[in-house]
């Protein structure tokens, strides 16, 4: 019995997604420990070199994150054909192109760098101690995207417990050498950037070592080498995450026109507006799990050329993202104020992000159908139509930033944001036949007419 074969149960869904889930839930707390770190050291410079070092970092590194989601669909598509080698062979081709990319940003580091501080300026103090961060944290270009490509196959072969054992790892590693380089040896900002460094290529080498099994068959596997590169893979592969790196970069454009027209309207609303995002990092990051159980079980059913399987993925794995939507609604509806009251302390930042709360207590049902959808179609790499379907939502979304603030203000901003979520399920929704006639057998070859030849 092939993967794509193997029964779909609730518990099978629960199974992939509760590790991701316990996963995203350790990657804030790195970002405070840093802080806290530096902010030992009581300098506000440390704190500003850090924050705008990891920033720029994760800006650049982000972009890169289609070979997180388009590894996951291919590989789980040969996962569910029961085709061992290419499971190896398309790991082995996302990492030689996050290693390439890895190469040029070390290359390329000084006019990298320039850039960002033109685009993010800083004192000269905080400039200076930013750069030996990011001199140092540049080193682990190869590995970070490295481990997009390890964590999309793991995903996409059901093994989201190593997914959170290499967060465990890689952040609780990372919070140990801080401690120990920073206020141990007395190392500063340094101390950070080498801490974060060797987590980086401690996470890689554990996944590679995860992974070693499939990789090795790729790489002994006669045809493999053969076909490892042969042009019509590497078309797909660039295919692919082209698609899914255009979608991404359009749908991050919009996120940030929104808090710069939020910025327009006053400091406060931005604060209010930048606290209010958090609710929707917090959907994403309880959402997410069940969003990457679709895109492991759809490609397996489309590997497997099963359209009925396809279809109860997609249900059973809705199903448990519509509840966590309906829960974390609720959570944001009853509690919604004292998540407000912990993020800030401002008294009028408080009173802003109430006015504009029922908006998030609503944003996880208004938003469902697009994170699902996302799972569904990256599963089978239906990134063409990802694509389109982003571009006709920004097109909706740019007209309603359009119409609706200058008669609502912010709640006219954040209606507009809200009819990009729906745009994007509804655009999809309707190109979801399109993934169940991914995953039928191809139609049989017509036999020749050699009776009519006789005649």
């Amino acid at each position: 019995m092939t993967p794509g074969e193997v029964p779909l149960s609730h518990r099978r869904v629960l199974g992939i997604a509760l590790p991701i889930v316990l996963a995203n839930a350790t990657v804030p707390l790195l970002g405070l420990v840093d802080t806290g770190v530096v902010g030992q050291l009581g300098q506000p410079a440390p704190i500003g070199a850090v924050g705008i070092g990891a920033v720029i970092l994760a800006s650049i590194y982000w972009v890169f994150g289609f070979l997180r989601m388009g590894t996951s669909g291919l590989v789980a598509q040969s996962h569910g054909a029961g085709d061992r080698a290419e499971v190896g062979a398309h790991l082995l081709r996302a990492l030689a192109i996050a290693g390439g990319i890895g190469v040029v940003f070390i290359i390329l580091q000084a006019p990298i760098f320039r850039a960002a501080f033109r685009l993010a300026p800083a004192s000269a103090e905080v400039e200076a101690l930013a750069r030996d961060y990011l001199v140092i944290r540049i080193w682990g270009a190869p590995a970070t995207i490295g481990l997009y490509a390890v964590t999309g196959w793991l995903i996409a072969v059901e093994r989201t417990r190593a997914v959170l054992a290499l967060q465990l790892l890689q952040n609780g590693l990372n919070v140990a050498l801080d401690l120990w380089f920073v206020l141990g040896l007395g190392l500063g900002v340094a101390g950070v950037a080498w801490a974060t460094l060797i987590a980086e290529w401690s996470g890689l080498a554990l996944g590679l070592f995860l992974a070693r099994r499939v990789l090795r068959a790729a790489i002994t596997a006669a045809r493999a080498l053969a076909t490892l590169f042969a042009r019509d893979r590497l078309r797909r592969l660039l295919r692919v995450n082209g698609d899914i790196m255009i979608r991404s970069v359009l749908l991050q454009a919009c996120f940030t026109s929104f808090l710069f027209l939020g910025a327009a309207q006053g400091d406060t609303v931005l604060a209010a507006n930048q606290v209010l995002v958090q609710f929707l990092s917090i959907t994403a990051f309880a959402l997410d799990g069940f969003a990457f159980a679709a895109e492991s079980l759809v490609g397996q059913a489309v590997g497997a050329r099963r359209p009925d399987r396809l279809r109860r993925a997609a249900i059973l794995t809705s199903q448990w993202g519509i509840g966590g939507a309906v829960l974390l609604g609720l959570v944001f509806w009853v509690g919604g104020g004292a998540i407000i009251d912990l993020l800030t302390t401002a008294p009028d930042v408080r009173a802003e992000a109430r006015r504009y709360l029922p908006w998030l207590g609503a944003a996880p049902l208004i938003g469902i159908a697009s994170w699902m959808l996302d799972g569904v179609f990256i599963g089978a790499t239906l990134t063409r139509e990802m694509r389109v379907a982003m571009f006709q939502s920004v097109l909706l979304y740019l007209g309603a930033v359009l119409l609706l603030p200058p008669l609502l203000g912010n709640h006219g901003l954040w209606a507009a944001l809200m009819i990009l979520n729906a745009a994007r399920g509804v655009t999809m929704a309707l190109r979801y036949p399109r993934a169940e006639e991914a995953a039928r057998p191809p139609a049989p070859s017509p036999l020749p007419d050699t009776e009519g030849r006789r005649a």
